[in-house]
């Protein structure tokens, strides 16, 4: 049986993460695991808004009474137990969203990153969590300085591979693909 590989992604606000995993669920079939679907899914239990500032507070509140690592905990029981050979793993944002995922051989984590203006005008656009279609340029820089985001460079820079999505979708999905030809 082959080794499973698994892809972990750490990126700016709006690098362009998602668009990755998705390109790579649709044309692998991989199953995508986030850190901000298990605070969702709380997030919707309790009737509670989505918004960042929620998931935030959230993932502060189980990290601060459970474990730090309580989130990478759950991250890596799911991608043990995927049955597929390629696994995705979207949205670390600090070292100790690794935690257990390091220790598995074919960890490899990607960091992807953009100029800040042009990650602002697609959070602006794809409008994905309440308030995003309406926020201003400094509202989003303020957002990169909160406490889930303050380490995302830091960790970046110990990634094995780094993608800059400056460019085209095309781009985009070529430096994927060239990774994971590396990594085969």
């Amino acid at each position: 049986m082959p080794q499973k590989i698994i892809l972990g992604f750490v990126g700016d606000l709006a690098a362009g993460k998602g668009t990755v995993a998705k390109y790579l669920k649709e044309k692998n079939k991989v199953n995508v695991y986030r850190f901000s679907t298990m605070l969702r899914d709380i997030l919707n239990r309790l009737y509670l808004d989505q918004s960042r500032g929620n998931m935030q507070k959230l993932s502060t509140v189980l990290r601060e009474n459970f474990s730090q690592d309580i989130m990478s905990s759950v991250i890596a029981e799911d991608v043990k137990n995927d049955p597929n050979e390629l696994v995705v793993v979207d949205g670390i944002r600090r070292p100790t969203d690794i935690t257990y995922l390091k220790e598995i051989p074919s960890f490899n984590l990607i960091y992807i990153t953009a100029d800040s203006k042009i990650r602002w005008q697609r959070l602006v656009k794809r409008n994905e969590n309440p308030g995003d279609d309406k926020k201003t340029f400094e509202e989003f820089s303020q957002d990169e300085q909160a406490e889930a985001d303050k380490m995302i460079k830091d960790l970046g820079a110990t990634a094995k591979f780094r993608i800059n999505n400056d460019g085209s979708f095309d781009d985009l999905y070529k430096q994927i693909d060239d990774i994971l030809e590396k990594i085969n």
